[in-house]
């Protein structure tokens, strides 16, 4: 899987199960999910890369995830809420 910080995933393990996050951060085995409401951008959930699956062709600004601003967190929770409604259509 060719992940980007930015991309929109959804959790395929866990409590997050189901759930679309934004990815804020990424490592060799790991990335840093936040969605910024329960996960903010100050401490995103570290996540395998095998527990996600990307949801969307269209990402979040990776400019604005390395600004770590309360806007921002605004920014990612109005996003994501139109992916859903997306994503919810589809199905």
């Amino acid at each position: 899987m060719n992940l980007q910080t930015g991309d929109v995933v959804i959790a395929t393990a866990g409590k997050e199960k189901n759930q679309i996050f934004v990815v804020a951060k990424l490592d060799d085995k790991f990335c840093f999910l936040v969605d910024g409401d329960r996960l903010k951008l100050t401490k995103p959930k570290k996540k395998s890369l095998k527990h996600v699956q990307k949801a969307s062709k269209i990402g979040f600004d990776a400019q604005k995830l390395k600004s770590e601003q309360e806007k921002t967190n605004a920014e990612i929770r109005k996003f994501l809420k139109e992916r859903s409604l997306l994503c919810q259509r589809k199905m």
